[in-house]
């Protein structure tokens, strides 16, 4: 009874709104106290972001009032600042794997100690736990133009270094991240080449076999095999060869195919060079 005198009360104030119970309002938009702010910068090859909440001024006393010093904060609103990095950074000197961390803070008039902790997934400082700290770092705040909502940037980014930001108010906070992008472009590099082999072998056998391209196919594939040297890249050029007039040549690159192959358990051509290594004449 009490269900069907609502239903007829929300259809009569529905109906004074000119809207029937199906053409319901669309979802109520108010901006937020603290509206949801993501930055991020790549600096080299790795990308460093910080997802927070983002709380205004509002004509109150932030740092020592709302902001209490000698007490831990989330570093914003509603759930705890994030910070992720895509690969490992060292930031105030502190070494950082890749990951996404909780950032806190204590601030004090004179000094704050800013907090990585590796739990990410926290609502505030309610479930923070210092043993998973990854570490602690003192840090001098400076003046800075005032600034009415808590906003992180990025500043002075290089390829190997950024510095991170974090204002409100009148004060700036500021922590040095460094990257060894040198290091990581030439890991990518290397680990690029190393697998350039399969491209390479897979562009020549369809040169030879589609295109009808042999000078082409036979450059693609020896580029392959100078990458590195494997079943299936000597399998395609002995293919390559058997078309020429070199059928010596091919069988002997079968052969190489074979010896090869038999050390792969991925040998998925074991048949066709078995095959091969039978009819194709051996002079």
């Amino acid at each position: 009874m009490l269900h069907r005198t609502l239903t007829i009360a929300l259809t009569l104030a529905l109906g004074g709104l000119g809207l029937s119970a199906a053409a319901q309002p669309a979802p109520l938009a108010l901006p937020a106290p603290s509206p949801h702010a993501t930055v991020s910068q790549t600096v080299g090859v790795t990308e460093i972001a910080v997802d927070y909440s983002s709380p205004g001024v509002k004509d109150r006393n932030i740092f020592g009032a709302l902001v209490p010093f000698g007490e831990l904060w989330r570093t914003g609103a509603n759930g705890a600042t994030k910070l992720t990095v895509s690969r490992d950074v060292t930031i105030a000197g502190n070494a950082v794997p890749a990951g996404t961390y909780a950032l806190f803070t204590i601030p004090t008039a004179s000094t704050w100690t800013v907090i990585l902790n590796k739990n990410p997934d926290q609502g505030g400082t309610g479930d923070y736990d210092q043993k998973l700290d990854l570490f602690r770092v003192e840090v001098t705040p400076t003046a800075a133009p005032r600034r009415e909502r808590m906003t992180f940037l990025f500043a002075d980014t290089t390829d190997d270094a950024t510095r991170l930001d974090l204002e409100w108010d009148e004060v700036r906070v500021s922590l040095p991240i460094s990257v060894k992008t040198a290091d990581f472009a030439r890991a990518d590099i290397d680990a690029w080449v190393a697998g350039a082999w399969r491209p390479l072998a897979g562009a020549a056998r369809y040169t030879s076999e589609t295109l009808k391209d042999g000078k082409r196919a036979l450059a693609l594939v020896d580029a392959s095999i100078a990458v590195q040297e494997t079943w299936y890249n000597v399998w395609i050029k002995a293919g390559i060869v058997s078309g020429t007039k070199d059928k010596k040549g091919a069988y002997k690159l079968a052969q190489r195919a074979w010896e090869l192959g038999e050390k792969d358990p991925g040998f998925f051509y074991k048949s066709q060079v078995a095959k091969a290594l039978k009819e194709w004449p051996k002079k």
